[in-house]
């Protein structure tokens, strides 16, 4: 038997119950994906063990001869993988990484100008519920009514009456392309830091599939888990003369000592990354959303922005007098998995939410296209459409464990 299962059967239970619901759901949640089982490897390595708090040939730990190697190739790795001027892969996620540009960068009390959370932006990009709004100053843009994209009109605005230390871009839930170079000029303009998150489409800028913001920002942060398929973690790039200020508020401003296993993970996704595969992988995952767009839209379902540039699609359920949390969980009990979402100008609070945010890079890897993806919008539909059907559900539960044996989750191969 193996360890786990010897030392704590109760835990290993757990671990065999959500490998079955992986292979058996179809996963449509924007911010997950599968990873190969050499992250997973990686992860699990004996460099779990290790203690090694600072930076190579600077640690407070002795032993670290192989731990500096390993993070001196991760960091080279992915400065070329993104083509950037410095790397930190330290921090421990992407709101770590948010913060220690924050704290890096700024003084308690700055003004910083990010997209509002209810028009796509993060939490850590200043909303109420985070800890950053109780350390920072921030003012939020957002969308326009009429396309439901950024109002770089309104930007520019803000940011001549605001006058932000820092602007930030990036968003959890917008579907659409980002003009870095437009936020860039506003952001000099006010001589303000300009500062990108792109935790969901790391992988899409890795693989060239959507224009990448480094030429642009000061500061680009992101998480090596979405669509970059990689292990949990946050990652920094900045430019050179921001180097040194950055790497003091990782460590050791925010964080202490580094998880090793995880800069293994990620020395092994910058390095996957790199490949045709994944490349063709990326381009497939925009495929897949675009038809999924297409799909909602051709049977009457209002398409937030009106469609998609990226990994995920935004669907607003009001007009059909449904609120994200029932579809998610009428969803969920045929085994698609999706999460509700607020839209711009939603009138339901975030817990209810007015819509469902769709993404496509987990099925993506297990190798679904076009073809499976109109059978999905086909089951969401009629689910959702025929709430108090009693015979849909069991013959839509079917077809989804069919789809899945046929198309198998990478980790349960």
């Amino acid at each position: 038997m193996p360890p786990l299962m010897v030392d704590d059967p109760e835990v290993g239970a757990l671990v065999d119950r959500e490998k079955a619901r992986l292979q058996e759901t179809i996963n449509l949640i924007a911010a997950e994906n599968q990873c190969p089982s050499s992250i997973l490897e990686a992860q699990g390595s004996v460099y779990a063990l290790k203690a090694a708090e600072g930076y190579p040939g600077h640690r407070f730990h002795a032993g670290c001869i192989h731990t500096d190697s390993l993070e001196h190739l991760a960091v080279a790795r992915c400065r070329q993988l993104f083509g950037a001027d410095h790397a930190n892969v330290q921090p421990h996620s992407g709101v770590a990484a948010n913060l220690s540009v924050y704290f890096g960068m700024l003084n308690i009390g700055d003004r910083i100008l990010s997209m509002k959370l209810s028009h796509g932006g993060h939490l850590s990009h200043g909303a109420s519920a985070s800890i950053t709004s109780r350390c920072f100053q921030f003012c939020h843009y957002g969308v326009t009514p009429d396309t439901e994209r950024i109002d770089y009109g309104g930007v520019a605005a803000l940011a001549e009456e605001w006058r932000p230390k820092m602007i930030v871009a990036g968003a959890s839930s917008y579907p659409r392309l980002i003009d870095y170079q437009r936020l860039a000029d506003i952001a000099a303009g006010v001589s303000a830091y300009f500062m990108v998150d792109m935790a969901h489409i790391a992988g899409l800028v890795a693989a060239g599939a959507i224009p990448s913001p480094v030429p642009h920002a000061d500061f680009v942060t992101f998480t090596t888990y979405k669509t970059l398929m990689g292990g949990r973690g946050g990652v920094i790039l900045c430019k050179k003369p921001y180097a040194a200020p950055i790497d003091r508020s990782v460590f050791p401003g925010c964080q202490g000592t580094p998880a090793i296993n995880m800069v293994a993970a990620k020395a092994v996704c910058f390095h996957l990354a790199g490949n045709t595969a994944f490349r063709a992988m990326q381009h497939q995952t925009l495929a897949n959303a675009r038809c999924m767009a297409e799909e909602f839209a051709n049977r009457g379902y209002r398409i937030v922005s009106g469609g998609t540039d990226n990994h995920l699609v935004l669907i607003d359920l009001r007009p059909m007098g449904m609120t994200g949390d029932e579809a998610e969980k009428r969803l969920e009990a045929v085994g698609l998995i999706v999460n509700r979402n607020p839209i711009p100008n939603d009138r339901y609070d975030p817990k209810t939410a007015g819509g469902l945010r769709l993404g496509t890079p987990a099925i993506t890897v297990r190798g679904m296209q076009e073809n499976e993806v109109k059978r999905i919008a086909d089951w969401i539909d009629a689910i959702l459409k025929n709430p108090d059907n009693p015979q849909i559900r069991p013959r839509i539960r079917d077809a989804i464990g069919e789809l899945c044996r046929q198309f198998p989750h990478p980790i349960c191969q």
